[in-house]
Parts: structure tokens; C-alpha cells; sequence
């Protein structure tokens, strides 16, 4: 087999790690001056941004390249190489329903993919909602040394003093999913205004114009910008924007006799709500429940309406509309950003990046579901 063959057979990122190796040999680059970066190898042999940060990586490993926190990375002196020592980086979920859901597992999944073509070790943590342990583990992956930090946040302001000290350590971090408007950090997010935006439009376009807001969260980015989304919608479309039918306020959370109270009231006006719009699909769910045990009947009496597909997709088929995210895609786009800055070694300079990715809308198909209450029927025993 000729080298040429050969070297048609071997990975993308071998193929540059060689090259590169190749050029270091013959001292084509100063020991002095940061190597080229990734962008440069991305442009140079026209590989991927995954590819040249494997490649990268296993310089690194290999003790052929150096990293210098707030420098960036250099051609290693010719001292012995370091032990082979892999890549690890944390990766802290927000777990609102534990673990489980569509939107989370396509989250993980395509994590855990990116992270196997970069021979990352991940340490996975979930914060189950709170603040606190959120903050802990920013802490134990600063303690750790982990060289960087994916999150999807919990909701509120809190502990922004841990994200300045990751920050201020030169650690990289990338948000998923929503961001902090409060924390200069790289985040990956789906449009959630335009979702707003398109899913109110549709609901107008349908005949609905009485549209109730109901919500799980509402103090983060996702939340506040569908609000943001839909009201520009009403008011585009020239329709009223009342705030019994906006108001900012958490739904799912209630106890369910809150709940169903809270429908029932907003059902019993002069000029009652025809579709409810629901923040996700487990604030679906707890609807469709609540309007069970009102013996509301879906779609005939009131229609349902999703702003995404995350949550127990055997209730999606209720929801006349509802938004698609863009999971798989955020997660991939986060972890490519996140080889970038650690590849790069340099992050307390850099200014924060906010990747915005399109969303889309389903409409529901023709076999709709139906949502009624059913009274068994008695008969003689025989």
C-alpha cells in the first residue's frame, strides 16, 4: 500500500495531527509565539471545527504542543512529555424533570457523541432545580480542574460571584438552552422570541383571538423571551394585550385544586380564552388534567397550544401547535464552541458569544386527540 493510500485511510484529524507534527519537526514554528489557532487549521486543511480540535488535543496529549492558561498554546520545549492525560469537562443540567424528556435526552445524547470524537472525560452533575447545588458544582469542577464547564442553568439571578470566579480562573463556559442576561458567558440558545412569535401567529391565523398564557418557570431567558415573542405577535396583529391573559406566573407548580381553579376562573368571563398557550409540554400535561377534572372538553370547548416538545410527547397530539427545538443542535454547537475556547487557552479577553439557532412549529395532524371526561355506562349483571 502506497503512504498516499494510507493516508487516504486514516481519520481526517490524524491526517493534520501528522502534518502538523511534520512542520514542528522541521522547526517551522517559534517556540516563542502561540501556535496556530483552530480556526487556522479549520481554513488551512479544510476540516471541521471537531476535527482540528482533536487533532489539537492530541498534540497536547502527546506533549508535542503546550497549553498556558491566558496565554494560549505553544510548541513544547524539548523536554520530555507529560503523561498522556485526557480532556475533562463537567457538564451541570438544569433537570427541571429529573434526567428524563425528549428535549434533555437529545441534549445529552448528542453531548456524549461530540465528547467521544474529542476522548473528553465528562463528569455529568444535575442541579434538580436548585441554585445551590448548581453553585456547588461549578465549584467542584473549578476544584477539579476541569478545562471546561457546559451548563444549562436554573432559573433566577443567583451565585453570579461563582460564574465571575470561573470567569476570573480562565475556565470556559458555555450555557445551553438559555442564558443569563446578568453573566457575560458564551451561550447556545433556540430562538424563543421568534417561537413566540410564530406559534401566536399561527394561533391568530386559526381564529384565535383570546389566547391565555400558562407557564412552568418564568424567571429565565427561554420564558421571558416567548413572552416577548407573543406579544409582539398580538400587537402586530393589532389585538388586544390583557394581562389576565399574559401575566407572568407560574402554573404547573401550583397544587392542582390552584390549578384548576386558576382555569375555571379565567373560563368563567363574558369572553373566555379559546386556546390555552402552554409554556412546554409538562405544563401541557397538567392542563389537559386540570381541564379533565373541570369536564372541559379539548379541542371542542377550549384548544390547547405547546411552545415546545419537550415533556410526554403521548399528549402532544392534543396541542393544535406546538414549537420544535432545536436540541440536537444546540448541544453539538455548545460543545464545538466549548473545544474552541479550550483549544484556544485564552478566555478572560474574549468577549461572550450567544449562538441563536431557528426554531420551527408542527401543526397538529389530522387524527386529532380528543380530551373529554366519559361516564361508564351501568348495565344489568348478569
Amino acid at each position: 500500500m502506497s503512504d498516499s493510500e494510507r493516508s487516504r485511510q486514516q481519520p481526517l484529524y490524524q491526517q493534520v495531527k501528522e502534518a502538523l507534527t511534520a512542520e514542528i519537526a522541521r522547526n517551522e514554528y517559534d517556540p516563542a509565539a502561540p501556535f496556530i489557532t483552530q480556526r487556522e487549521v479549520c481554513d488551512r486543511f479544510g476540516v471541521s471545527t471537531i476535527t482540528a480540535v482533536r487533532a489539537l488535543n492530541d498534540l497536547v496529549a502527546d506533549g508535542v504542543l503546550i497549553r498556558r492558561r491566558g496565554q494560549g498554546t505553544f510548541v513544547a520545549d524539548a523536554a520530555p512529555p507529560a503523561p498522556r492525560r485526557a480532556t475533562t469537562i463537567a457538564c451541570v443540567v438544569h433537570g427541571l424533570h429529573g434526567l428524563r424528556g425528549t428535549h434533555m435526552s437529545h441534549i445529552l445524547s448528542e453531548i456524549e457523541s461530540e465528547r467521544s470524537k474529542l476522548v473528553y472525560q465528562l463528569i455529568l452533575s444535575n442541579s434538580a432545580e436548585s441554585a445551590q447545588r448548581e453553585e456547588d458544582a461549578l465549584q467542584r469542577a473549578m476544584d477539579n480542574g476541569a478545562s471546561g464547564i457546559l451548563l444549562y442553568p436554573v432559573e433566577g439571578k443567583s451565585h453570579a460571584d461563582a460564574f465571575a470566579e470561573v470567569r476570573r480562573r480562565g475556565v470556559p463556559l458555555v450555557m445551553i438552552d438559555r442564558y443569563r442576561p446578568d453573566v457575560a458567558v458564551d451561550a447556545v440558545i433556540a430562538d424563543n422570541t421568534d417561537l413566540g412569535y410564530q406559534l401566536t401567529n399561527w394561533l391568530t391565523d386559526h381564529g384565535h383571538r383570546r389566547i391565555a398564557t400558562l407557564w412552568g418557570e418564568t424567571d429565565c431567558s427561554s420564558v421571558r423571551d416567548r413572552l416577548a415573542g407573543h406579544i409582539g405577535a398580538l400587537r402586530d396583529k393589532q389585538l388586544p394585550i390583557l394581562s389576565e391573559l399574559t401575566v407572568l406566573r407560574p402554573y404547573e407548580s401550583l397544587p392542582k385544586p390552584e390549578r384548576a381553579a386558576m382555569l375555571a376562573a379565567l373560563l368563567d368571563t363574558p369572553d373566555p380564552p379559546t386556546v390555552f398557550l402552554c409554556a412546554n409540554g409538562y405544563v401541557l400535561a397538567a392542563a389537559a388534567h386540570d381541564l379533565l377534572s373541570l369536564g372541559v372538553h379539548v379541542p371542542d370547548e377550549v384548544d390547547l397550544a405547546c411552545m415546545d416538545d419537550a415533556g410526554p410527547y403521548d399528549l402532544l397530539p392534543l396541542a393544535a401547535v406546538a414549537g420544535t427545538l432545536p436540541s440536537t443542535d444546540m448541544a453539538g454547537q455548545a460543545m464545538e464552541l466549548l473545544a474552541e475556547r479550550i483549544a484556544g487557552g485564552i478566555v478572560g479577553n474574549q468577549p461572550a458569544r450567544r449562538i441563536v439557532l431557528p426554531v420551527g412549529i408542527r401543526e397538529r395532524k389530522a387524527a386529532l386527540g380528543h380530551l373529554r371526561t366519559v361516564t361508564p355506562q351501568v348495565g344489568p349483571v348478569s
